[in-house]
């Protein structure tokens, strides 16, 4: 999804805020707006659909394909003969997974 409001809004914020120099102004806030489009901050709020590379709109089946698909892929005790640090790595994108799965179940209940 690409953004272009934050460039926009903090483009002409930064030249309001900054009369002296709004060309400075315009600048820095066309910075910050690009940082705010490209969720860099990611202000809390993960989006738990980009774990599984789906949009938002996605279906339940669509979802659980993408959840069974991923899960058996990186599952701990799939990496049984594997080194120490695969096998970590991949108890971590296990929680990932399980967390985002979770997240997206509750959405969808209310």
């Amino acid at each position: 999804m690409k953004r272009w409001y934050g460039k926009l809004l903090g483009m002409v914020a930064g030249a309001l805020l900054f009369r002296p120099n709004p060309l400075f102004g315009a600048l820095a806030g066309l910075l910050i707006g690009h940082a705010f489009d490209r969720d860099w901050f990611k202000l809390g709020r993960e989006n738990p659909y980009r774990v599984f590379n789906l949009a938002s709109d996605a279906s339940d089946a669509e979802v659980d394909q993408a959840y069974r698909r991923l899960i058996s892929q990186y599952h701990p005790d799939k990496m049984a003969g594997v080194a120490p640090e695969l096998r970590e790595q991949a108890e971590k994108k296990a929680s990932q997974i399980n967390a985002a799965y979770d997240r997206i179940k509750a959405l969808r209940k209310r």
